[in-house]
């Protein structure tokens, strides 16, 4: 049965997905983060690192941490060339074929600029050019300027880049933006934190960390520094994975994951197995569907640091099924984030300070 998001909800993750928010300037979406804990997280802070981190009894002997990384990938302003062209690098990792021709806007200490990413016309290109896979220096930004003094006016080198930010409703409650990896993962992580009771983590001496973390696609540096301030007994990372439900990807490679499914809980060595298996109880015992993949090596997920903070943390992934991740077309399902904020919600009104997840 699909499930409808409140309104409240739904503006909050329209807000996120439309904000920039390009791997080390992820301020803009910080912004809308903690305006949105402020109706109902007891604490919020936000670390040297930008990490902002939300707490509902935080003085609680036992602390659980919900994670949810901000930062999109993106482009940053490397070039500009006497005819006013903008030359770039890339800010994590991406497929260039799906940068050719789009519209981008790059962010200034003045406001938005817009810009389109031009290459050479398939039409001017040689046999052998049409061959090979453009490379970065491949590409420019056109922004209009007759030259590199009136592109300067607007532009300095180092301003992130991120490509035009859109959310687009599409049919059986599916959605397309750039950025739902992973700001669907912060979505679900804040939006847990919000739907817990208070009153049972008191009763159960239980506190509830969502921490909106930054840098994860350069390498899980923000899940890092934000694990080892909060110090928790038990993560749950929250990101997206892999859909296989549409063509070319082949599901004996990459598992059985279809969007609307349910929420995709990970077996595996970052996964700690006592705690995977309470939550398959927990998402039964409150009728929640989730799906089962497995992971044979340490995840590329915020989970991979958060189990080896200091001396170790019960950890778990929840991941949300997308296709087409890392491209400026991403799609997810409404009701599968809804689903995930519900399962880390009840997980947590179900934990116990003397819970204990050793093998």
């Amino acid at each position: 049965m699909e499930t409808q998001l409140e309104t409240q909800s739904k503006e909050f993750l329209k807000q996120i997905l439309t904000a920039p928010s390009t791997t080390g300037f992820e301020e803009p979406v910080q912004n809308i983060v903690r305006q949105y804990a402020q109706s109902f997280a007891d604490t919020i802070n936000t670390d040297i690192h930008g990490n902002v981190i939300a707490a509902r009894n935080p003085d609680a002997a036992l602390r659980i941490m919900l994670a949810g990384h901000c930062d999109q990938i993106g482009l940053i302003v490397n070039y500009i060339d006497e005819k006013g062209y903008i030359y770039i690098l890339t800010v994590g990792g991406w497929d260039l074929q799906n940068l050719v021709g789009i519209r981008v806007k790059i962010w200034t200490a003045n406001g938005a600029i817009d810009g389109v990413i031009g290459k050479k016309p398939i039409h001017l290109l040689d046999e052998e050019e049409r061959k090979k896979i453009p490379k970065i220096h491949d590409l420019w930004i056109d922004i209009g300027a007759k030259d590199k003094d009136e592109a300067a006016k607007f532009v300095n080198i180092g301003d992130p880049i991120t490509v035009e930010l859109e959310y687009r409703e599409l049919l059986n409650n599916l959605i397309a933006a750039p950025a739902t990896d992973d700001k669907a993962g912060l979505w679900v992580a804040f939006e847990a934190l919000r739907r817990i009771d208070g009153n049972k983590l008191k009763e159960l001496n239980v506190g509830v960390f969502a921490v909106s973390t930054v840098q994860e696609e350069v390498g899980l540096r923000g899940s890092r520094t934000s694990a080892f301030g909060v110090d928790p007994h038990i993560g749950i990372a929250t990101d997206v994975t892999h859909a296989t439900d549409c063509p070319t990807v082949e599901k004996k490679q990459n598992g059985d994951v279809k969007l609307g499914d349910g929420p995709v809980l990970s077996r595996g060595p970052n996964f700690t197995t006592k705690l995977v298996n309470a939550l398959v109880e927990i998402a039964k015992k409150h009728k929640i569907p989730v799906q089962i993949a497995a992971e044979g090596r340490i995840s590329g997920t915020d989970a991979a640091s958060i189990q080896v903070n200091k001396s170790g943390v019960a950890t778990a992934l929840i991941s949300i099924p997308n296709r087409y991740m890392h491209t400026p077309v991403e799609v997810i399902s409404l009701t599968d984030i809804e689903h995930a904020a519900n399962l880390m919600a009840k997980f947590c009104e179900s934990a116990t300070k003397d819970i204990s997840y050793i093998p």
